[in-house]
């Protein structure tokens, strides 16, 4: 008959704590059946479940060797005796579904974990594991640029997902973070495939507007791009209506906009750590080619699909050459180039803003919409609002530590 005991460890953490217990747990044939350790600002917290012989721990020997041991180095220790049928129950529960949840925020308060598992409790879902993915920032750093990002492993199943997404949703808009909600599957750990919207995504401009400004239509064509990125218009048409205006403009202007484009926050952090692992990145934009290749070239990005600017005479003509890159295109694009690298489309994720991205977003394993606007926001399963787009790597479950170029 096995004794099932519960070990638990807290103190400074120093070299030879988990050595000193295992080593005695050793002498008694001890079965380690779970075990986890974490360090929170250098205090220890480790736990044990072990399973031993009930003849060996008579006159609770084992405890008192334990208690001994770790008096020298200044540690405490508590012990429960756990009954075969709370073990079994424990054993039961394997297998359940998983899912993640992430927070992001500029700085996690005590509030917004309060009432994000707040949420988790009300839809049943009990929190197994709970990590800092951000990195360590000094007090003096905290700002408007900081970011930080709390991870929760949770068990279980929702009752109505669609609730708990809108509660999260709540929640994220009244304290100003970002909820992301997941399948904890192996997809999530083997992503290989992120496809970019390019303007007001991968760039803070929309590119149309900036060369409405330079052909002196400004104020025309920003008024149709934003009712075309709020869904109020059907982009193909938009497009035409805001490209037409451009005709006459002379070819010189694109280098001069291309060199003064601003790269969202985050945005070369994340590419160049998106290389270093190994992952292909495009660009699958409703705008303009010329300035996805400038960006290809800055940043290495591996594919570019994007509306020919259509020039003669060294003047724009107010058309495109060749078929209009809608939102249509955008979700054909990402699953020829998930089925050109041999992945599944689970392995791809879908980055953009616009009402034009909902297709790629809606068929990519992980959509994100970014900076979005409402309609689309609400409309896709995930969305950052709060940090710059190196809040992606958090999604992915790395670390700062590991992601760093």
């Amino acid at each position: 008959m096995k004794d099932i005991l519960l070990i638990n460890v807290f103190g400074d953490d120093k070299p030879g704590v988990t050595s000193a217990i295992t080593g005695l747990l050793a002498k008694y044939d001890a079965s380690i059946l779970d075990i986890g350790q974490a360090v929170i600002h250098d205090n220890l917290a480790l736990g044990m479940l072990v399973a031993l012989d009930g003849s060996q721990i008579a006159g609770d020997a084992l405890q008192e060797e334990i208690r001994q041991r770790l008096a020298g180095l200044e540690v405490q220790v508590r012990f429960e005796a756990i009954s075969r049928e709370r073990y079994q129950s424990w054993v039961d529960q394997q297998g359940k579904p998983r899912h993640i949840v992430t927070l992001l925020s500029r700085q996690v308060s005590a509030e917004q974990i309060a009432q994000l598992t707040a949420i988790t409790v009300k839809h049943d879902l009990n929190i197994d594991h709970i990590n800092r993915l951000s990195g360590r920032v000094p007090l003096e750093s905290m700002g408007e640029r900081s970011n930080a990002c709390v991870e929760f492993s949770v068990r279980g199943i929702p009752e109505d997902a669609s609730v708990l997404r809108a509660d999260f949703m709540e929640l994220s808009t009244r304290l100003e973070v970002d909820i992301a909600f997941q399948k904890d599957t192996i997809y999530r750990r083997n992503r290989r495939l992120v496809c970019f919207d390019m303007d007001s995504t991968l760039i803070e401009a929309e590119v149309i507007d900036e060369l409405a400004k330079a052909a002196g239509v400004g104020d025309q064509v920003v008024a149709i791009t934003e009712a075309a990125m709020r869904g109020e218009l059907d982009f193909k048409q938009s497009f035409a209506q805001r490209l037409a205006l451009l005709q006459g403009l002379d070819e010189s202007v694109l280098e001069d906009i291309a060199r003064n484009l601003r790269l969202t926050e985050g945005a070369e952090k994340l590419i160049t750590a998106l290389k270093r692992l190994g992952y292909k990145t495009a660009i699958l934009s409703g705008g303009f080619e010329y300035f996805g290749r400038f960006l290809q070239q800055r940043l290495g990005i591996d594919y570019v699909y994007a509306n020919q600017l259509d020039i003669e005479d060294g003047k724009v003509t107010g058309r495109v050459a060749g078929p209009v890159v809608d939102g249509e295109r955008k979700a054909q694009l990402l699953a020829m180039l998930a089925e050109q690298e041999g992945i599944a489309l689970e392995q791809v994720i879908a980055v953009g803003d616009g009402a034009n991205d909902l297709p790629m977003l809606n068929v990519a394993g992980l959509g994100i919409a970014f900076r979005a606007k409402p309609l689309v926001k609400a409309s896709a399963e995930h969305s950052i609002s709060t940090l710059g787009l190196d809040a992606i790597l958090y999604l992915l479950g790395l670390r700062d530590r590991d992601s760093l170029p």
